[in-house]
Order: structure tokens, then C-alpha cells, then sequence
């Protein structure tokens, strides 16, 4: 009998004993006569299997046939036992079941083998399903495909003409990776085997390697790596590269593994064809927003500003933010914030619509609410599913003041000297498309050294803060970056503003859905010395007596060189207020980034430009100053107009 086979009377003293059961219970020693458990307690088996004592006991007790599996630790190997209690007795089978144990847990360990790959497949999908760049495919790939097969390093080398192009890697040095940037597909090399046959090649030992490819000999020790498995990157029947699976240590990869590695290079390549395209796309839209935003900010003499424009962190579609900075007559300047709500090709093409109408409608010095309530009407004929905001701003800097409306926008900040932060006009009006004019104005005193900040609501609002949470972090951040010892108040100072002010609204890992605009402008006052006003007498001596005024007061400002010019702009408009405007009439000389010359009246005519033939003695005057200023123009005030031109600084 190759079984264990022993039984025990009432009293538990063995009766028989097998040669398989004299092995199980203490060698070839015959236990015959002895009590079960002082046999198993010389075993140490009370110790190691104190159940097994109470198990035997229950057999009898329930008078029936029991069985179990059992470590014995004599020889350390797996018994079933089998208890067959009999009328004097307990009849006990223990079967050696070691090797099935062992086949069953390798059966076993297998199996969560493959339901861990299964599962990392299956994460693996899900990861290249949502990767959008070239890095997120790299990252998805070493997360969930280097660990289960215990791989040290991984590449993605493309194909570009016959050029090799390293497009992400893991666990290479830069050293080496430059070493295969720009080499040759048509060189022989595990990669060219690879991309011109679509089969995966598995090399096990540097050795093997050297073996194959000589002149390569030396990648294996330059890489730090032994064993590889190169796997072909195919999409649509066409093959764009190769992957590489590197071990640092020498290895067989069995069929099992070489089949899934395979299949996931099918995955990786679709993966990696969909990040080409979305990295193309998202190099071409921030190309667009870069190009409808400013190229830069004009350096003026009434405000020094700096802007921001951070895109949203997920998705390819450009934004509908924007921003300008657009000079004004008077040595004035137009601010302005505008949000094209949505994202996508059509809201940037809104967005640049608006804001071409914005500068357009700045040129003809249309008041805040007057340029608002025009570009009412252009959303409005859009359409029913475009909606924007926009805050546009005006400022003064003679008379030190600001004014501005807005439509659906949030405030302007406001930071005087020495005070805190306010948000003046809390009280929208509705979005552009949406809203029934006329719009509120806003006007608001900026001594010197103020600061307007001007931004959209991805900055201050997000799904995890509403909007007027976000306005008092930014006062908190406006207050912080002004009042920072040191601060300066040049373009680098607000240069540094804007920075530290998205840092602490918008830190880099809490980036939102949405895109965030910011601008800082710093007022300037001009100067009382370079500020002059005349009124001139109605009749044919105020456009003498207006030449007299220039000619003294360029004298005053060394600004000789103008002097001529300056005489014959200022006959010409006041010629032309005299004959054609009512009075009272004024005449106003500013220094500011040029010299402009203003003369107003009551009138609201507004002069045009007429072509004179050859034979008409008048009619040249407006051609005259166009010709002779850099530029002039009409804006209408509260009295009547103003005609203006602006000569450059020599």
C-alpha cells in the first residue's frame, strides 16, 4: 500500500500501521500500541497543527466519515486525510497529494498571472483611450506595461522619411537617446528589420545581439540594457516606427508573453497616431490664439501695462479670451477684456471679429457705452448661440480719470496708492447678444501710480470656487504683489505682477477648463507743464493768434523743429472751426508720446475729406493736415467735437 493507513481503538491506541503511515508518524519505528497523541506530540504536530487532534475527535464523536488537507510537517509535504470511524474505532487514509497541490497552485498563480495582465491590458486601453499628447502615451505605457514583465526601460522611435525620431522614452539616458536621434532606417539594425518586415524581433542577451547586429555591438553596453523585445508600430496597414521593451537583465520572454507584448504595440500605435494628430492640432491652434491675440503691448506715456493669456489645460480648442491695449487721442488709452463664450474655431473667429470691431470703433472715439452696445448688435446678428462678454475702459490721463462699461464682465480692480483694492461697478449688464442697451457707465478716479486690472472669469471662477470667492483671492494676491517691498513700477515690475498673481490664483497643478486672461495697466498722469489751453476769439484773428500760442509754447517745450508744421495744422483747424463750426472755441496743446493739437467748438458737424479739383480755390484743408500730421481725427464731447492731430516727437 503506497497510502498512509493506520487505526486507532476506543482508547486511541494505534492497532495498525502501514509502511506509509510508519513513515508519516516518526520514521520505521513501530508505533504499533501507543496513544495517537503522544506519537503526534513526539512529532511536534500539537504545535504546527493544533486542530488536527480535534478534528479526529469529532469524527468519532458525529460517527461519520470526515476529510481534510494537511501540511505534516515531518516531511513537509500535503496529505489528504481521510476519517472512517468503525465500531471499535477510527480507521485514518492519508494520500500524498503534494504534486497536485503544487500543479494547483501554479494552475492558480497562472491564472492571477493572466488576470493581472488581463487587468493591466484592460488600464492600459482605458489610459491610451484618454491620452491625448505623445507624453501621456509614453507615461500610460510605462505605468502599465513595464511592471507585470519586469522591464527596466521603454522608446517610441518614428520614422520620418528614412530619419529615426525619438518621439518618448523611459529609463534611457540622453546620451544614448541622441546617439539614435537622426540615424538612418535603412541602417541594419533591430528597429530597420523591424519597420521594413512588421514582425516583431525578441533578442534574449547582449550576446544574441552582438550576435545579430555586429556593427551595433556597442548599443547593449551603452544603454545598460540585456534583453529586448522590438515590437512594430503599424496603423491602417502602414508602418510608422518601432517600440522597444528593454530588460536590464538577461531574458526569455515565453509565447504568452511575446503575444500580448505584440498586441499592445497594436494599441500603441493607434495610441500614438491619435497623440501625432492631437499634438499637431494643438500646435496649430496655439499658433491661431497667438496670432489673434496682441503681438505686444504699445509703450505709452499715460499707462504702462502687462498681460497674461494662459490656455486651458484639457482639450485642443483655442479660446475666445482676449485683450488690448489700443492709444487714443489726447494722449488717452482704451483698455479692454473681452470672452467669446465656448471654445472652438467659430468662437475664435468671433472673437476676432470683435475685437477688430473694438479697434475700429476706438478709432472713431466712440464712448464705453455707445462701442458696447454697437457690438451688442454685431453678436447679436451672429446668431442665437454666440454670447460674449467685454469690459472696455478709458483713461484720461489729464484728467486722471477712468471711465468704462461692460457687458456680463466682471469689475475691474482698482488699486490707488496707499488704498485697497476695489472693485467699482459691481452691477453688470447683461452679455453681448443678450443684453438690451444703452449700458451703464462707470467712472472711477486713478490718481498716478494706480493700477486697473482688467481680467475674464477663468481666472477667478471655476467648479471649485464661485466668482466672487476668486475677486477676493485676487484682491488678496493684487494686494500681496503691490505692496511687496521692492515692487517695481516699471514694465519688468508689472511683468512680475501678472506672474505671481497667476501663481496664487492659478497654481500649475489646479489648472482649469477654462481659459484666463489678465491685464495690469499702471496709470501716468500727464504732466500740468505739458498741458496747454487757449480759448480763441471768434473771427478771423483766432487762427493768428492760435499760430502765436504753438509758436510760444513749442519755444517753452524746445520743441522748435515742430514749429513750422504745428503753425500751419493749427491755421488749418481753427480756419476750419471758424468757418464752418460755432463758438466758443478752444485750443489745447499736449506732450505726450507726440505732440497733438486739439481744437474744439460747439458744432457737432463732423469735417470729411472732398477731393478739390483742379480750379477750386478751398477745399484742401483736411488734406493738408492728413498729409502733414501722423496722424488726426474727430471725437464728439459733451459740447460739440474735437478735431485733432499728433505730430511725433523729433
Amino acid at each position: 500500500m503506497t497510502d498512509a493507513l493506520f487505526t486507532v481503538d476506543r482508547d486511541w491506541r494505534l492497532t495498525f500501521v502501514s509502511r506509509g503511515a510508519e513513515r508519516l508518524l516518526g520514521g520505521f519505528r513501530a508505533p504499533l500500541g501507543r496513544v495517537l497523541w503522544d506519537v503526534l506530540a513526539d512529532l511536534g504536530i500539537d504545535s504546527t497543527e493544533p486542530d488536527l487532534g480535534t478534528r479526529y475527535r469529532r469524527a468519532v464523536a458525529d460517527a461519520a466519515p470526515a476529510g481534510f488537507d494537511v501540511h505534516w510537517p515531518t516531511d513537509r509535504r500535503w496529505y489528504r486525510m481521510r476519517l472512517v470511524p468503525v465500531v471499535d474505532g477510527l480507521t485514518v487514509y492519508a494520500a500524498d497529494i503534494t504534486e497536485r497541490r503544487l500543479r494547483e497552485a501554479g494552475q492558480a498563480a497562472a491564472e492571477r498571472a493572466a488576470a493581472q495582465r488581463t487587468a493591466r491590458v484592460t488600464e492600459l486601453t482605458t489610459a491610451l483611450a484618454e491620452a491625448l499628447t505623445m507624453r501621456d502615451v509614453v507615461n500610460a505605457i510605462a505605468q502599465r506595461v513595464l511592471p507585470p514583465f519586469g522591464a527596466s526601460g521603454f522608446v517610441v522611435q518614428l520614422i520620418e522619411g528614412s530619419v529615426i525620431r525619438i518621439a518618448g522614452s523611459v529609463g534611457y539616458g540622453r546620451d544614448f537617446l541622441d546617439t539614435i536621434e537622426g540615424s538612418s532606417v535603412d541602417d541594419v539594425s533591430p528597429v530597420s528589420e523591424v519597420y521594413q518586415s512588421r514582425r516583431p524581433v525578441f533578442i534574449d542577451s547582449p550576446e544574441e545581439y552582438i550576435a545579430r547586429y555586429p556593427s551595433m555591438g556597442w548599443r547593449p553596453s551603452a544603454a545598460s540594457k540585456s534583453a529586448w523585445a522590438f515590437l512594430p508600430l503599424t496603423v491602417s496597414g502602414r508602418a510608422i516606427g518601432c517600440q522597444v521593451v528593454s530588460f536590464a537583465e538577461p531574458r526569455h520572454l515565453n509565447g504568452e508573453e511575446r503575444a500580448l507584448l505584440t498586441a499592445l504595440s497594436g494599441l500603441t500605435a493607434q495610441a500614438i497616431e491619435r497623440a501625432r494628430l492631437y499634438d499637431t492640432e494643438h500646435t496649430r491652434a496655439k499658433e491661431l490664439q497667438r496670432g489673434l491675440l496682441p503681438r505686444g503691448l504699445p509703450a505709452l506715456r499715460s499707462v504702462t501695462a502687462a498681460a497674461r493669456y494662459l490656455p486651458a489645460s484639457e482639450g485642443i480648442d483655442v479660446g475666445g479670451d482676449w485683450y488690448d491695449v489700443i492709444p487714443l487721442s489726447g494722449a488717452r488709452v482704451a483698455l479692454v477684456v473681452g470672452d467669446v463664450m465656448g471654445h472652438g474655431l467659430a468662437e475664435a473667429a468671433t472673437m476676432g471679429r470683435l475685437r477688430t470691431a473694438v479697434h475700429t470703433l476706438a478709432d472713431l472715439d466712440v464712448p464705453p457705452a455707445e462701442l458696447l452696445t454697437r457690438l451688442n448688435d454685431l453678436v447679436s446678428d451672429l446668431g442665437d448661440d454666440f454670447y460674449a462678454t467685454c469690459l472696455y475702459a478709458v483713461y484720461d490721463p489729464v484728467a486722471g480719470r477712468c471711465v468704462f462699461a461692460r457687458a456680463g464682465h466682471p469689475p475691474p480692480a482698482v488699486v490707488r496708492p496707499g488704498e485697497p483694492v476695489r472693485f467699482p461697478g459691481l452691477t453688470p449688464d447683461p452679455p453681448l447678444g443678450a443684453a438690451l442697451p444703452p449700458f451703464e457707465t462707470v467712472e472711477v478716479e486713478l490718481p498716478a501710480g494706480s493700477l486697473l486690472v482688467l481680467y475674464t472669469d477663468g481666472l477667478v471662477e471655476s467648479v471649485n470656487q464661485d466668482i466672487h470667492r476668486g475677486m477676493r483671492h485676487l484682491a488678496s494676491a493684487l494686494s500681496v504683489a503691490s505692496c511687496r517691498p521692492g515692487a517695481a513700477p516699471g514694465p519688468a515690475g508689472l511683468e512680475r505682477m501678472c506672474d505671481e498673481v497667476l501663481a496664487e490664483l492659478l497654481p500649475e497643478k489646479q489648472r482649469t477648463a477654462d481659459d484666463a486672461a489678465l491685464l495690469i495697466a499702471r496709470t501716468h498722469a500727464l504732466a500740468p507743464g505739458d498741458v496747454a489751453v487757449w480759448c480763441l476769439p471768434d473771427g478771423p484773428i483766432a487762427a493768428g493768434e492760435g499760430r502765436e500760442h504753438v509758436r510760444e509754447q513749442l519755444d517753452r517745450w524746445d520743441l522748435e523743429p515742430l514749429v513750422i508744421t504745428a503753425e500751419l495744422l493749427v491755421s488749418e483747424l481753427v480756419g476750419n472751426a471758424i468757418r464752418h463750426g460755432k463758438g466758443p472755441f478752444g485750443l489745447r496743446l499736449l506732450r505726450g508720446d507726440g505732440l497733438i493739437c486739439e481744437v474744439s467748438d460747439t458744432s457737432p458737424t463732423t469735417p470729411r475729406i472732398r477731393h478739390a479739383s483742379e480750379t477750386d480755390e478751398g477745399g484742401r484743408g483736411l488734406q493738408l493736415i492728413a498729409a502733414l500730421s501722423q496722424r488726426w481725427g474727430t471725437r464728439y464731447t459733451a459740447e460739440g467735437k474735437c478735431i485733432w492731430t499728433e505730430q511725433p516727437l523729433p
